[in-house]
């Protein structure tokens, strides 16, 4: 089978395009057939050298959609379309490739109005954005905040927020362009960096009461901000660094609002919280309520270009290799 391989985490040059044997199927997994694989800042991450346990050669793609080959029974019968996320092209082989051996318990089956490249690109950033809303609390009436809305997360977690009756479901932009990108998507409540800082913005839109819970997917100079915006008794939960793994923070942003903030590891989520994640947003996907947002696709020999394209272009929406 052809695979995009990273014999080396030195960068782009370091992901090559071979012929691998087909995986065999073992110890409870499914072969499944890929069709699309989404493309994410861990790959790149881990293609740069900067991720911790991944061990090259590797094929990459922790995320993808595809039809199941044999292997999964009643649950997932020979011919059923499917998305995953798992450890997978962290830990083992990953989605960049024709076919991958994935655990029956990984997958999901995918709704009829999903398409599969769409579908490739809603585990991770939907995944990570429910289980991060229900770690923090959020119910219907909740005031959520996002930064990014443009990015995976972002634009995830404002979309189920806003699904999920938030009061408020808000993100933000350093672009102006995608300000207006945003707002002709039907997205009202993001806040244009360009124009006016982020904490103006959050309480402008709230008039003056902030944010319960902030989703930040940025790290660096936004999450400092983003402390500045909470609510008594509110929360952050970081779980990305696409800007910096590094940030300064005033103490007093947690300690006059009696805030916390705590961290986000998907790779350590126990498999009842994925499924009850996925319970959520496959019925929000069938009535129309959440709908990806796919910004470009790549056929998969071009994925170092997609992955460029991704960390440099900094796309609205998701990325995808077509295989």
């Amino acid at each position: 089978m052809r695979a995009m391989r990273a014999e080396t985490f030195s960068g782009y040059q370091g992901l090559k395009l071979i012929e691998l044997p087909k995986p065999a199927v073992a110890d409870g997994k499914l072969l499944v057939r890929m069709t699309a694989a989404g493309v994410t800042p861990l790959d790149h991450t881990i293609l740069s050298g900067k991720f911790h346990g991944s061990k090259a050669p590797l094929v990459l793609g922790n995320e993808g959609a595809g039809v199941v080959e044999k292997g999964g029974g009643t649950d997932f019968p020979g011919g059923s379309r499917v998305m995953f996320f798992g450890a997978y092209g962290a830990f083992e082989d990953g989605t960049y490739g024709e076919w991958v051996a994935v655990r029956k318990e990984d997958l999901c089956l995918i709704p009829d109005n999903v398409d599969d490249v769409s579908a490739a690109g809603i585990p991770v950033a939907y995944l990570t954005a429910q289980v991060a809303l229900t770690l923090a609390g959020f119910r219907a009436g909740k005031t959520v905040l996002a930064p990014a809305i443009g990015g995976s997360i972002g634009n995830a977690v404002t979309q189920l927020a806003r699904a999920l009756g938030a009061k408020h479901a808000m993100s933000s932009t350093t672009n102006h362009a995608k300000a207006e990108q945003a707002k002709a998507l039907g997205f009202n409540e993001v806040i244009d960096t360009s124009l006016e800082k982020l904490g103006d913005g959050v309480r402008r839109i709230t008039n003056g009461y902030g944010a319960d819970i902030v989703i930040d997917g940025v790290g660096g100079e936004v999450l400092s901000e983003a402390l500045g915006v909470l609510a008594l008794g509110g929360n952050v939960t970081t779980l990305g660094y696409s800007a910096s793994r590094q940030t300064t923070i005033d103490v007093t942003n947690l300690i006059v609002p009696q805030a916390s903030i705590r961290g986000l590891n998907m790779f350590a989520q126990p498999n009842a919280s994925i499924r009850a994640a996925w319970k959520v947003i496959v019925s929000l996907l069938k009535s129309g309520a959440i709908k990806p947002i796919v910004a470009k696709t790549f056929p998969l020999a071009e994925a170092a270009a997609a992955l460029r394209y991704l960390v440099e272009g900094r796309p609205f929406g998701r990325v995808v290799l077509t295989i």
